[in-house]
């Protein structure tokens, strides 16, 4: 009886860890360029609306990567309510610094546009330090950091930009709720300026220009899987699943039709 306790026990224990850890630990990894990064699926969404936000402006990566850089510096990629003296959001914006309202900088979306409307002001930003062009921008107290990110900035940006295929996946817990596929194209239109994305019964078709387009989407919605409860993605024969854990995506051929599965 004993034993008979102390398998079962010992089981216990065993599936309540594989519990917490299912809990505790979803993870997102990037790979390009021969790096690895992970970060979480908080990041990892904001990341993806940052870069969406290049795209739909027709920046190049680089803009993005500098956006990122910042971003991860400056808030580690998360939408903080707080900061130093009245710094807020994503790039740590100041009110009292004319970036917006308070409600305005904790809106991502307006936060990255107010990033990108003084990065473009700068001529040769594209090629500029990413120091010296970062702290233009920001005027930060401590330019120097955004050197230390560079790294991340890049691969993100590299992954997220469509440009490094299939360079993300996510491991992520089953899905418990999510959203209206038309909310999801709606969030698509806003942040990358893609329209062409046809809702159906628990899918989303998105038709992109390109090969490098379809990918920016499919990877945008892997991003952002654990926001909108995504289960699947596909671009051609190709598939991220979310129930495949760190399989990443199938073998196959890609195309410029991308197909997000919710629920």
């Amino acid at each position: 009886m004993l034993l008979v306790l102390a398998v079962v026990g010992t089981a216990g224990w065993f599936g309540a860890r594989f519990l917490i850890q299912s809990v505790v630990n979803p993870q997102c990894t990037i790979q390009a360029s021969g790096i690895t990064e992970t970060f979480d699926p908080d990041q990892t969404a904001n990341a993806a609306l940052i870069s969406a936000l290049s795209i739909k402006r027709g920046m190049p990566p680089r803009a993005a990567t500098i956006a990122l850089t910042t971003a991860f510096q400056e808030s580690k990629i998360r939408n903080l309510r707080y900061g130093d003296r009245d710094s807020l959001g994503l790039f740590q914006q100041r009110p009292s610094q004319g970036w917006g309202t308070k409600e305005q900088i904790l809106d991502p979306v307006h936060a990255t546009n107010a990033f990108y409307d003084a990065l473009v002001k700068y001529q040769g930003y594209e090629t500029a330090d990413i120091t010296k062009i970062a702290q233009r921008v920001q005027k930060s107290g401590f330019p120097e950091a955004y050197r230390d990110h560079e790294g991340q900035g890049r691969v993100l940006a590299s992954t997220l930009t469509g440009h490094s295929p299939a360079g993300l996946t996510c491991r992520l817990d089953a899905v418990r709720t999510s959203v209206a596929p038309q909310r999801v194209a709606s969030d698509l239109a806003e942040q990358m300026g893609v329209g062409s994305a046809r809702p159906g019964k628990g899918l989303l078709t998105v038709t992109a220009r390109d090969r490098t387009t379809a990918w920016a989407v499919a990877q945008w919605a892997v991003a952002r899987a654990e926001m909108y409860g995504v289960s699947k993605v596909g671009i051609g024969d190709r598939a991220w699943e979310r129930a495949a854990g760190d399989q990443g995506w199938s073998s196959g051929t890609d195309s410029t039709t991308v197909t997000i599965n919710l629920g």
